[in-house]
């Protein structure tokens, strides 16, 4: 029998190996790793200080923000550090630490999503409702749901990748521990690990697309039959930006996830991934708060408090 500890750390070969694009790559990611901390950071810390949004759409948005910090943490540093000192290398155990944190924060943001859906269905479909439909318990199941959620997926995925025996390349073809990459090294047989792998990614990701799409054609639906011009548009504004979040995220998971590995190109799933872990990251706070009047007012705030 093979032994699977023969593989004792893997090297992570990036976006790139042409030398002269290191530096300007590791300039780039800083740049969208800092705008990534400081815009979720902040969008953390505006919450907890203004009382005007300790309302359940803001704490569904601190916990984003919060989960976006998180699993872009679990990956950029890594990476960053791979261009800048050109160590690629990752241990064995770094490797399923990364991929677990990575799959299970990622699992969470797909359920926080779809409980930010059914809150803009309550906040425009039941506006007269929605201090009772979403009340302080029912957000915190939610997002309790959502962590926990998160772990139990995490810790599956890593524990299928990882029953795997790895005893021949250690050479990933990625820029981080990601699922697919990491189990095409296998020299052991992976049929039954992604037939059980496909349906539960697949059933995380189609559950909350369900939720979603419901949730938004009662929301369209409602904001067609509205009569008033203004009660339209502020409806369309609410909602514009959980929808352009949620494009985007599902977008590049189908792309990168729901298909069986051994139809990856990998050059275009790292391409992929960056959207997921570096770019939408920093991209949320932004969309969330740039067309938002009340987290615009509460900065105001803050900074003249400050000065």
């Amino acid at each position: 029998m093979e032994n699977r500890t023969e593989v004792t750390e893997f090297i992570l070969l990036g976006l790139t190996r042409h030398p002269g694009l290191q530096l300007p790559l590791f300039l780039t990611f800083l740049l969208i790793y800092t705008i990534t901390l400081t815009g979720n950071l902040g969008m953390i810390l505006l919450i907890v200080l203004d009382s005007r949004l300790h309302t359940p759409m803001y704490f569904f948005l601190g916990n984003l923000s919060l989960v976006d910090l998180c699993y872009s943490s679990a990956v950029t540093p890594t990476f960053m550090a791979g261009l800048l000192i050109g160590d690629k290398v990752i241990s064995y155990n770094a490797c399923a630490t990364q991929m677990f944190f990575f799959g299970a924060f990622a699992t969470v943001e797909n359920y926080l999503l779809a409980s930010m859906a059914y809150d803009r269905y309550a906040a425009v479909c039941k506006p007269l409702h929605y201090t009772t439909t979403m009340t302080t318990r029912v957000c915190a199941c939610l997002i309790i749901g959502s962590y926990v959620s998160g772990l139990l997926i995490g810790s599956f995925y890593t524990g299928d990748a990882f029953s795997l025996t790895f005893c021949k390349s250690n050479m990933v073809h990625h820029f981080f521990c990601d699922i697919p990459a990491v189990m095409v090294l296998s020299c052991s047989d992976r049929h039954m690990n992604e037939l059980v792998l496909l349906p539960v990614c697949a059933f995380n990701v189609v559950f909350a697309l369900i939720v979603i799409s419901i949730s938004y054609i009662f929301i369209f639906t409602t904001i067609g039959k509205m009569r008033s011009g203004a009660g339209h548009q502020k409806a369309l504004s609410t909602c514009a930006s959980h929808f352009t979040a949620v494009s985007i995220f599902y977008g590049t998971t189908i792309f990168m996830y729901l298909q069986p590995l051994s139809s990856h190109a990998m050059d275009s799933d790292k391409f992929a991934s960056v959207f997921y872990t570096m770019v939408i990251p920093m991209l949320n706070p932004l969309v969330y708060s740039l067309r938002n009047k009340e987290v615009k007012n509460a900065f105001l705030k803050v900074v003249l408090v400050a000065k």
